[in-house]
Parts: C-alpha cells; sequence; structure tokens
C-alpha cells in the first residue's frame, strides 16, 4: 500500500513551519522530506535535518539528472526535494509531507496529482508584515523584497485543496491535523490500512 502525499504551503512568514513542526508531534506515521537548498546555513539549522545544504553547482547537476521532484529558485538561493527519498517512503507506506512554496506544489501537482495540497493563510497582510520582522533573521531589504512577493503568493491559494487561516496558532494546527487524519479515513486508504481487520469482520463466522 503507497503512503499518502501531503503539500503544505503558504507566503513567507505565515507560520507554515512551526505549524509542520508542531503538527509532527501529534501525528505519527507522518514524515517530512528535508529540502535541498544552496542558501547558506542560519544559526541553529542542522544539516539534514533543517536542510541538506549544497553547493550550486551539486544542486543544478542534480537537477540536470532529474533528481528533484520539485525545485525552484527563492531570492537568488534554490530549493528542492529530492526524487528518491519521497519515493521510498510512499512505497514503505509511509504518509510524506513537503513543505514548500506554491511554484513547487504546482510541479508536485502535475507528477503526485492524488497529492493532498494545502494552503496556509495568514489573518491579514499587517500580521505578516510584523511575522517576518519579528524573525530577526533578514535585513530590511530581505523583508521588503518577502512582502512585495507575498501578495502574489497568497493569490496561489485556488490551486490547493485545503485553505487554513493562521490566525490563532492551536485552531489551525488542529485544522492541519483534521485534514491530515480525514484523508488516512477514505477507503481506498482504510481498505488498505485495516486491510487483515475488515477481511475479519466481513467473514463469516460458524457458529
Amino acid at each position: 500500500m503507497s503512503g499518502l502525499l501531503f503539500v503544505v504551503s503558504a507566503a513567507s512568514g505565515t507560520g507554515k513551519t512551526s505549524l509542520v513542526k508542531a503538527l509532527l508531534e501529534r501525528v505519527n506515521n507522518l514524515h517530512v522530506s528535508v529540502s535541498h537548498t544552496t542558501r547558506g546555513q542560519r544559526p541553529g539549522e542542522l544539516e539534514g535535518v533543517h536542510y541538506h545544504f549544497s553547493q550550486k553547482e551539486d544542486f543544478l547537476a542534480l537537477v540536470e539528472q532529474g533528481g528533484f521532484i520539485e525545485y525552484a529558485e527563492v531570492f537568488g538561493n534554490y530549493y528542492g526535494t529530492a526524487q528518491a527519498t519521497v519515493k521510498q517512503q510512499l512505497a514503505k507506506g509511509h504518509d510524506v509531507l513537503l513543505e514548500i512554496d506554491w511554484q513547487g506544489a504546482d510541479q508536485v501537482r502535475k507528477l503526485f496529482p492524488e497529492s493532498k495540497q494545502i494552503f496556509i493563510l495568514p489573518p491579514s497582510q499587517f500580521d505578516l508584515r510584523q511575522r517576518l520582522s519579528n524573525r530577526g533573521t533578514d535585513s530590511v531589504e530581505v523583508i521588503e523584497q518577502r512582502l512585495s512577493c507575498a501578495v502574489e503568493d497568497m493569490r496561489q491559494y485556488t490551486n490547493f485543496d485545503y485553505v487554513i487561516i493562521n490566525d490563532d496558532f492551536n485552531k489551525a494546527l488542529h485544522d492541519l491535523e483534521c485534514v491530515i487524519i480525514a484523508n488516512r479515513l477514505v477507503l481506498s486508504q482504510q481498505a488498505g490500512r485495516q486491510q487483515e481487520l475488515i477481511q475479519k469482520l466481513i467473514t463469516p463466522v460458524e457458529l
């Protein structure tokens, strides 16, 4: 039985990373694919945990080899999801979650039309600006650049299956968890995951 592929996207600063991190603590058998990136490693980030940090030349070579399910250049840096790792996890029956931008989600949608795609929106543009400023990791110029792209990013919500508003964090987390659980309970999934139990239930028992 193949696992489910979930995609979570949002404009920068919307809080998707925090939501995904909290989700992993509440939902079992859900694996986040660690992306490759050419951007510099930030304080506190670990190789293979937050990202696979790559040189630009190595990244582009893997692109030429067709090694990514999706990749994109964002603010001068490349990001990509390794194809082999995701396919291996799905083949084992593990559910996989990709935390990527909308361009990457569009590429995944074409290769995996059965993927479940979730878009996170902030409660307001003002709130989004505050979140970006409070990070303390980007310069004023970078923040302004991210804000100028945010509205265009958020317009992409119509291409997704689910939309969650991250106004109250706990509610948004609950909504995200509900999407995962609901998709696990559809007939095609339950027939595979609970095959042994279902077979016993529908087999006549001699009294």
